[in-house]
């Protein structure tokens, strides 16, 4: 039936006259919000719940993370958790600490991040003090001419 659909598309004579709907792709949208108490864990509940497009909602009040799974926008999600709850909320900005090459770099460690999260590194300027506070690039210019405190041995 899948080719029928596409070949149909291909030859359609309309020229645009019929309105398609985009469909939305099934996304797991992670929010960061602070849950203090049950009862803030209810809210955030069931802030999403009632939602057009969501299938499953899970709130993990240890890390402070609500994750949604469903047709939805996410930038829409977030603003509609903020709205009801009242409360800041933001995309989940951490990745798993193996996924970083330096997870101990000044842009990218947090102390405020759950165990085994760091900082997401996705800005450039970051990346680049990430390499330069590196101890590879210590070694390499620790016997460099131009380093005053360079090994006198040599």
């Amino acid at each position: 039936m899948g080719a029928l659909d596409h070949l149909s598309h291909i030859f359609d004579c309309s020229s645009g006259h019929s309105k398609l709907k985009k469909r939305k792709q099934l996304q797991t949208v992670e929010i960061k919000i602070k849950i203090d108490c049950e009862g803030c864990e209810r809210k955030v509940r069931r802030s999403v719940e009632g939602m057009k497009g969501v299938t499953s909602v899970e709130v993990s009040p240890k890390q402070n993370k609500l994750t949604v799974v469903g047709y939805v926008d996410p930038e829409k999600v977030v603003a509609r958790v903020a709205h009801r709850t009242g409360k800041k909320a933001e995309l989940w900005p951490y990745v798993p600490y193996d996924v970083v090459a330096h997870p101990y770099a000044p842009g990218v460690y947090d102390k405020k991040a759950p165990a085994g999260y760091v900082r997401n590194a996705e800005d450039a300027q970051v990346s680049q003090l990430a390499r330069a506070s590196s101890t590879e690039v210590r070694y390499t210019t620790a016997f460099s001419d131009e380093n005053p405190t360079a090994c006198v041995v040599m």
